[in-house]
Parts: structure tokens; sequence; C-alpha cells
């Protein structure tokens, strides 16, 4: 089962918007962008560059990462872009969930975080 339509970001005037005003963590697996929106559910899209291999490497990160991102429980309100760093393309499924997950509860986006902090 995939990311179902309503929580993706699918427009580069989305993407645009996160990357201009939206706050940045990071890991050293993957950088995440945040910025709060007036939605009833959180929108997430995915960043691979091509300086993290060819497209059968890229697409095996974004999948694993919106497998990461789908079994997660989102809160409300914010657009997120996930980017991965070149070491995710060599990093087991666990461990880039675990970093997909503290990136999260770091900047407030899980449905259990109350407030973000840096």
């Amino acid at each position: 089962m995939g990311l179902p339509k309503q929580i993706r970001l699918r427009h580069r005037k989305d993407f645009d918007a996160v990357f201009a005003r939206g706050r940045t963590w990071s890991n050293d697996l993957l950088v995440l962008r945040t910025l709060p929106t007036d939605y009833d559910h959180n929108r997430f899209g995915f960043v691979t560059s091509k300086r993290l291999g060819n497209a059968i490497v890229r697409n095996r990160v974004r999948r694993r990462l919106r497998e990461t991102v789908r079994a997660l429980p989102t809160g409300q309100g914010f657009d997120c872009v996930l980017s991965a760093k070149t070491k995710a393309a060599a990093a087991e499924f666990a461990r880039l969930r675990a970093a997909t997950e503290s990136l999260l509860e770091r900047a407030g986006v899980l449905g259990n975080a109350t407030e973000a902090s840096a």
C-alpha cells in the first residue's frame, strides 16, 4: 500500500514554499524541512538527488522513506520535505526508519508531539 495522495506533496510551489520559509532539522542520513499549514493533516515530499546514486538507488531510498512515513502516526498541520543525504543510500531500512522518526519527533510533526523543539 502506498502513501495516500492526500498526504503527498506533489506540486513544485509546495516544495518551494517549504524550502523558502520552513524550519530545518538534520541528522547523518536525512534533512527534514517543515512548514506549518492550516490543513488537518500532514503532507510529505521526498527529495533524492543524483548525488545519491543511480535511479535504482534513489527510488529505493524514496520507497523506504515513504513506507516509514506511511506507518507513523502523524499529527496535523505541517508540510514536510525529507531530503536524503549520501549516507542514506547505504543505510539499512531500520536505521533509515529510526533517523526519520527521530527527526519527525524533534520537529514536533508526530501525532503525540505537542511542541516543536530544535
